[in-house]
């Protein structure tokens, strides 16, 4: 049945597609026998003395907006795990931004920079964001691909050949969420100099740096020539384990912060301060849990890997992020089939690798962020769901 309303909806939304993860992950929703290795969030419950700063500002009576840029007390505290971390500097007074997760300060740093028509390049697969939140600020987004033969880095040659005249922005993302790829030094040296020469401003998505497992994590901001034409974002999310918080955080050139606050002012005023006053307690105090969950992820990344490819799905060792990222292109099935065949035969949840783009095809998406003991289980579901598919092969 239409709805006649539909004809009201503006067009670069109405042609937007719904997340890939959202719709499958509905279906998840309903089957509670399901082990799901789909969506990106730890299986980790927030540490106690960060939940109890929360508890504590709203027993203060702490129930009111703050300073856009978020309370002074926070954008100290980022100055100086940003520093300590990622050895960059930035203000507190007008270098940072405290944002409603790394999502919005995305957004707002497209609608802050994009002129309708302006190019915006990317390397994927990459997160189901990236694309649409270019459609819509009227920006036309350019793809690099990047390969599972060199662990999904991404080419500085790729890129140097996707560019196109018009491209005002480059967004990176490393570790990279779905593949766990990362760009190492000599990489982002070469990639920093490309940004130079094309004058390209450089969103940098660093929300997984922590959960860095071979190597040392290094932002492009710390290069010679980037930190003024790099905005650095990050957040809480997945280090410390506070994605229901939505808190995240922009550093950046002055002139650039204050343009994404002047749209973050409007279109969401402030971070909640419960949140806030929880990523101060994080910031100064958390690092102990971030590796110990580090850790974690690490015997879990370890162990999905090995097994996918005993299992004959061909893996990289993903050295970032939490998610494996196997190919599926031997059994001749498109990664949405084999994902949902796989959810209604053996109750496990996977993510098709087309959701994060055409490159993603032949590929599912398995977050390592579930528990231990049910990654071993959905390994021994996924060996009898493969039995199946091979059967089927046989007989036919």
């Amino acid at each position: 049945m239409s709805d006649e309303s539909q004809r009201f909806v503006a067009k670069h939304v109405a042609s937007l597609p719904r997340s890939g993860i959202r719709d499958f992950f509905a279906v998840v929703a309903q089957m509670p026998e399901a082990i799901s290795l789909g969506i990106g969030e730890p299986d980790f419950v927030t540490p106690w003395h960060i939940r109890e700063a929360a508890i504590y500002a709203l027993e203060q009576g702490k129930t009111h907006y703050t300073d856009n840029r978020g309370l002074l007390a926070l954008r100290k505290a980022i100055s100086s795990y940003v520093e300590k971390h990622f050895s960059l500097s930035y203000r507190p007074d007008d270098e940072i931004l405290t944002t409603v997760g790394v999502s919005e300060a995305l957004d707002i740093a497209l609608r802050a920079l994009v002129n309708p028509g302006d190019k915006v390049i990317y390397h994927e697969p990459c997160y189901v964001s990236y694309a649409p939140s270019i459609t819509l600020v009227h920006g036309v987004a350019v793809p690099v691909k990047t390969s599972p033969h060199d662990q999904f880095a991404l080419d500085p040659a790729a890129l140097a050949a996707a560019w196109q005249p018009g491209c005002k922005v480059l967004v990176l993302n490393f570790p990279t969420n779905p593949t766990g790829g990362v760009a190492d030094r000599a990489c982002l040296e070469k990639i920093a100099r490309f940004a130079i020469e094309k004058d390209l401003v450089v969103l940098s998505d660093e929300i997984y740096a922590e959960l860095t497992y071979d190597g040392n994590h290094v932002s492009i901001a710390t290069l010679p020539g980037m930190r003024e034409r790099t905005i650095f974002l990050h957040g809480m999310s997945k280090a410390f384990a506070m994605t229901g918080f939505r808190l995240g955080y922009a550093c950046g050139p002055a002139a650039l912060i204050e343009a994404m606050m002047k749209v973050h002012q409007y279109c969401m005023m402030c971070a909640p301060i419960l949140s806030q006053a929880a990523g101060i307690e994080a910031l100064r105090h958390g690092w102990d849990d971030v590796l110990r969950m580090r850790e974690k992820y690490q015997q879990r990344r370890d162990y999905i890997v090995s097994r996918f490819n005993e299992l004959g799905l061909p893996c990289h060792l993903p050295r970032g992020a939490f998610y494996a990222f196997p190919s599926v292109a031997k059994f001749g099935l498109p990664s949405m089939d084999f994902a949902k065949r796989l959810l209604h035969e053996q109750k496990v949840a996977v993510v098709p690798g087309t959701a994060f783009g055409p490159g993603g095809a032949g590929f599912v998406r398995a977050s390592f962020s579930t528990g231990y003991d049910q990654i071993i289980q959905a390994g021994d579901r996924i060996a009898k769901f493969l039995e199946t598919l091979n059967t089927g092969k046989a007989s036919s």
